[in-house]
């Protein structure tokens, strides 16, 4: 075992040496005092005040019981056995042994500690009974069993308090683990959260900057020719934008709002105003509705009209005009979607025409940007809600969103 390199307060280090004063005193003291009361054979004086010497050195000794308890309990030990080896009279001169087998059980490193403890304690029952042999009268040697059991009583007591210890500390140590976790679960949450603004954000600026590009494209080509459809086209983009703008404020007034007076998130029953708007675009939209046998949770519902909505927006940006039909059918545990459009059309001069859109628009408003998050936003959506979600293209031609939300979120698939 290695000595113990902690360092103690200097209030610690006070009361240490003034137990080992009082050990010191007490020992030397209550020895002299049974001498004179009982008339001991030999003195404390023998062998050039070699008893007094022994009891001083074993009380003093606990000054440094703290740093060094292995090295105080030899010395104590080493002590006992010259001191009732020699015949030196049967007083008080336990109470430092006592007290260094105590600390080193208590500050030691357990099972070396207490293997320490038993094998001295052992050696020392063996000294003690082997010095009283011969003792006289034979009623004294009881005194020598008093000290093996309160060496044995004062190991048990400081291994008591040292395994009372180690299970406060631990105790500490799983609050403060469950301290940090909580931590850990807090920053989760605010992440997925910061994560779930950033989708709404890019699902209504992606469909309100879509609408308005379709549009704008519209205003530019026939702002000369036909103005009323421009006035109209005009009158489009400002509702977009009006509404993209309000659905931005309910959106991101999480963030610093501390009121109830919040904008409830869109849902299903908004998708007929998506439907006019994807109109507006250009896209010839059919809505096949089931009524719902139970009112949707509103996650799963806003889940479902942002992938109305991002379906829609790939539908403007990347094909142009086409008919979109849009399946929603609410079932007892879940809520089945489809959206499927029908690819681009020819273009064709009366086309163009009745649809009041430019060939470069009709080729979709996103043709300069590569491929986005938008299916990969959708499908995000339904994990978190325990759903799936497949898209691809259609056997004869356009493309198809097949997605299906529980209506009691389970959280992300492992």
């Amino acid at each position: 075992m290695q000595p113990r390199t902690v360092s103690f307060p200097l209030r610690v280090v006070g009361q240490d040496v003034a137990l080992a004063l009082f050990i010191t005193v007490m020992q030397v003291q209550g020895t002299v005092a049974k001498v004179a009361g009982e008339g001991e054979l030999r003195s404390l004086s023998h062998l050039g005040n070699l008893g007094y010497a022994l009891l001083a050195v074993s009380g003093l000794v606990l000054a440094v019981r703290r740093r060094w308890p292995v090295p105080v309990f030899v010395t104590t030990a080493l002590a006992s056995l010259v001191y009732y080896g020699l015949d030196f009279p049967d007083g008080p001169g336990w109470l430092g042994l006592f007290v260094a087998l105590y600390t080193l059980a208590a500050y030691g490193d357990g099972r070396r500690s207490l293997v320490v403890a038993g094998v001295g304690t052992s050696l020392l029952t063996v000294g003690w009974l082997v010095a009283a042999a011969d003792i006289e009268p034979r009623a004294a040697i009881g005194w020598v069993f008093f000290r093996i059991g309160a060496s044995v009583m004062s190991a048990a007591l400081g291994e008591s308090v040292r395994s009372r210890r180690v299970i406060a500390a631990e105790a500490q140590e799983r609050a403060e683990l469950a301290e940090r976790t909580r931590e850990e679960e807090a920053r989760a949450r605010v992440d997925a959260e910061r994560l779930r603004i950033a989708r709404e954000v890019h699902d209504t600026v992606a469909h309100a900057i879509a609408i308005i590009n379709v549009q704008s494209g519209v205003t530019a080509h026939v702002l000369d020719k036909r103005p009323d459809v421009a006035r109209e086209a005009l009158r489009a983009i400002e509702q977009t934008s009006s509404r993209a703008l309000r659905e931005m404020r309910a959106i991101l007034r999480v963030l610093r709002d501390d009121d109830d007076g919040r904008v409830p998130y869109p849902g299903l029953g908004q998708i007929d105003e998506l439907a006019v708007k994807a109109r507006e675009a250009g896209l010839d939209i059919k809505i096949e509705e089931t009524s719902p046998e139970t009112s949707l949770p509103s996650a799963v519902g806003s889940a479902a009209y942002r992938i109305v909505q991002e379906s829609l927006t790939n539908v403007i940006r990347h094909v142009g005009p086409t008919r979109v039909t849009i399946a929603l059918h609410p079932g007892v545990d879940a809520v089945q979607i489809r959206v499927t459009d029908e690819g681009r059309r020819a273009a064709s001069g009366e086309d163009a025409g009745d649809l009041h859109l430019p060939s470069q628009h009709r080729a979709g408003a996103g043709t300069s940007a590569g491929p986005g998050r938008g299916i990969v936003g959708m499908r995000e959506r339904c994990e978190l809600l325990g759903g799936e979600l497949d898209a691809g293209p259609r056997p004869g031609g356009g493309f198809e969103v097949n997605a299906r939300l529980p209506l009691a979120p389970t959280g992300p698939r492992r």
